[in-house]
């Protein structure tokens, strides 16, 4: 599993670097920022990550630019001819979007995984 560490909508996977001997973060997913973050151990990580976010959240309001989201809620998902056909079949059939049947199908995998 994963190490992920959330902050006022903000999320980052955590990775330890033997060369630096630190734990270490990027906030991904971000066009125009890039904000990392680093502790020798948890607590210094978390409090370099929570500022990290904060000084962005204020850079940001200092300038009066709007803090961007590391998700807009839309992607492109490439199925394969085959597969895309079939998910186009049982749109028609549940009477829904692709795109409506592909937020059921990612809904379900969640809560049971």
């Amino acid at each position: 599993m994963k190490n992920i560490m959330k902050y006022k909508g903000y999320w980052a996977e955590i990775k330890y670097s033997d060369e630096d001997e630190c734990f270490c973060g990027e906030i991904e997913g971000l066009k125009d920022s890039s904000i990392s973050f680093e502790g020798e151990n948890v607590k210094e990580l978390k409090k370099d990550f929570k500022d990290a976010i904060d000084h962005y959240l204020q850079a940001c309001k200092d300038t009066n630019t709007e803090p961007e989201k590391q998700c807009k809620g839309s992607l492109n998902v490439r199925l394969g001819v085959e597969l895309h056909n079939k998910t186009k079949m049982k749109s028609i059939e549940k009477n829904i979007s692709i795109n409506e049947l592909i937020k059921e199908a990612i809904t379900a995998y969640l809560k049971t995984n």
